[in-house]
């Protein structure tokens, strides 16, 4: 994902290459100029899509979004991220009553809490 400041550098240079002012983009955006402004100088920290993709399309240019991982993939990371802290948790737990397990007991508690995150509810999956 790229940050906002970055997409607004990327926003201000291609600005700049084609020697458009501001008040032409906000124009062509139809974005208010303090909004062009803000956002060109990367000072809105929270800048609205609609606003991002009215300025691009001002400048000749679009926002895409590209997939980094499948959805598979980013369900499964995400199993496994909160299996690992699920189970860490419990193992804290049995350390202090003296009942830790060894490393391998441990990755076949996350596997098996993996899969039953994966099979579950999404909201179980993806609550804190």
């Amino acid at each position: 994902m790229i940050a906002a400041t970055s997409l607004s550098n990327q926003l201000e240079f291609r600005r700049r290459k084609l020697r458009m002012s501001k008040s032409a983009v906000a124009k062509r955006a139809r974005v208010p100029i303090a909004t062009v402004r803000r956002i060109l100088s990367g000072k809105e920290r929270s800048p609205g899509i609609s606003n991002i993709a009215a300025i691009a399309g001002a400048l000749g240019v679009e926002l895409r979004l590209h997939e980094i991982q499948t959805a598979q993939e980013f369900r499964k990371a995400r199993a496994a991220e909160k299996a690992t802290k699920l189970v860490k948790l419990v193992q804290g737990t049995m350390a202090l009553e003296s009942q830790a397990v060894n490393q391998q007991t441990l990755n076949d508690m996350i596997d098996q809490t993996t899969s039953e995150l994966l099979a579950g509810p999404p909201k179980r999956l993806w609550d804190d």
